[in-house]
């Protein structure tokens, strides 16, 4: 938890003159995204805001934001909690990515489509998996599918998946092989994005699909393996 709470105090910086809720609230999802926090983890009030250097009421604020977008749990007499995930939580995050991401896709209008942020993800997840560092190459199929919702110019879209990407990121960092959860798709991230380079969108949302009911599986059976169906870690 000191390492943890060091870099939260390095985000201090940050919050500047206009420290809300919803600032400390942007930071602690982050920080939770990247597993600072992992699952299960009691987020303490008097160590994280004296490491934000904000008040009790601030922090409750964004404990309530984040809790409300379903990456923390308040446990009555307990506190404050990493929320863990189910695996029907996971399978319902990959419904909802399926309905938002397919229609993205569905949906563009003309090309050429703005897709340098695309590009970037993938070359971003290649360089991750030659240094091998796997989780790093979860991070760059998360900004792929970021980048691929940004395509609709929708900002509440993108403030939606938001909230579902690093929900999914809470289950990532429950599967303990992170190469063999997401190396498969680095390739099926490249090929979808050349389907969009090529104008065939029908072939993009088609690999999409596939994509999304494989990874789903990959996901769902890991997950079974460490915490049980329908369990929770605690």
């Amino acid at each position: 938890m000191a390492e943890q709470l060091a870099g939260l105090a390095d985000d201090r910086a940050l919050l500047g003159r206009t420290s809300t809720a919803e600032r400390v609230s942007d930071i602690l999802r982050s920080r939770i995204a990247e597993g600072y926090f992992p699952p299960g983890t009691r987020l303490s009030e008097d160590s994280i805001g004296g490491a934000l250097g904000v008040s009790r009421n601030t922090l409750r604020e964004a404990f309530r934001l984040l809790t409300h977008e379903r990456l923390l749990v308040h446990e009555l007499n307990r506190g404050v909690f990493v929320r863990v995930l189910t695996v029907e939580d996971v399978e319902d995050i990959y419904r909802t990515r399926a309905l938002v991401e397919g229609a993205v896709v569905r949906g563009l209008g003309e090309p050429p489509y703005a897709l340098q942020g695309l590009q970037e993800a993938v070359a971003e997840g290649e360089a991750a998996a030659v240094e091998n560092d796997w989780k790093g190459l979860g991070t760059a199929n998360i900004h792929f599918h970021r980048e691929l919702v940004a395509l609709a110019g929708s900002a509440r879209t993108d403030e939606l998946m938001r909230s579902v990407f690093a929900e999914l990121r809470l289950a990532f960092h429950v599967v303990d092989d992170p190469r063999r959860l997401h190396e498969p798709y680095l390739q099926r991230n490249r090929q979808i994005f050349q389907a969009l380079q090529a104008d065939d969108k029908g072939e993009a949302e088609r690999l999409l699909a596939v994509y999304l009911r494989d990874s789903l599986e990959r996901v769902v059976e890991a997950y079974r393996r460490r915490v049980g169906e329908g369990e929770a870690l605690r």
